[in-house]
């Protein structure tokens, strides 16, 4: 007879997932194990982490892989989600299984060496470090446990990479604004503050209201 497996692990599409009723918490989660022994060992750590919160106040220990599934779910308005999910996808086998108080700079530096040897442009590569940085400094200051603890106690300093080569801001000369503005829509009118200014480029409230006194006299208008 062979041995007896322990209740709590399910094996869907090859791996042993989680689903069990700990402390009066449910926990569903994969194993990411195909092995049974490596994952009745998993799940023997995080119900011990599940008996700590709950007799010691010791916050549990949560997956990077997790973090960014409740980032995913509370942010379905965004419109640059999908952009957001992209880069996510493209992180998880480096970082994923990696829990978020283990998370750093040292941990991302494979990930960011394999973007660059593949000829990632840097302010690509910094996208993906942006978006681990607001899920970081969201678990440590917004996302709380039924403890009333955050996810993680404090977030790592996530250090973008210097872009040596990103095109610097160019500001136009007055020929070329003359250029710019004339291939705008018609719709565009001028601001009777700023004659020589379209309304498209200057909103109602910043070039004629509050502060917009100050920007109505000090606006660089070219003599005729």
């Amino acid at each position: 007879m062979g041995r007896k497996r322990v209740p709590g692990l399910a094996l869907r599409g090859g791996i042993w997932h989680i689903d069990k009723v700990v402390f009066g918490q449910r926990i569903r989660q994969s194993t990411g194990a195909n092995r049974l022994e490596e994952a009745e060992r998993t799940l023997a750590r995080v119900m011990e982490q599940v008996r700590q919160v709950q007799v010691y106040g010791v916050r549990t220990a949560r997956l990077f892989e997790q973090a960014a599934a409740k980032f995913v779910l509370e942010n379905q308005h965004k419109r640059s989600l999908r952009d957001d999910v992209s880069r996510l996808k493209g992180l998880m086998p480096w970082i994923g299984h990696v829990p978020l108080d283990k998370l750093h700079m040292g941990v991302l530096q494979p990930w960011i060496e394999d973007r660059r040897s593949v000829q990632i442009a840097v302010g690509t590569i910094n996208q993906g470090l942006q978006i681990v940085r607001r899920i970081l400094n969201l678990a440590a200051s917004e996302w709380m446990d039924d403890q009333g603890l955050t996810w993680i106690l404090a977030p790592p300093k996530i250090k973008l990479q210097p872009d040596r080569h990103k095109r610097q801001p160019y500001p136009l000369n007055w020929d070329e604004q003359e250029r710019l503005f004339h291939e705008l829509p018609s719709i565009c009118v001028t601001w009777p503050c700023l004659p020589s200014t379209p309304a498209a480029v200057i909103p109602r409230s910043a070039a004629c209201g509050g502060n917009g006194r100050s920007l109505c006299q000090q606006w660089p208008l070219r003599s005729s």
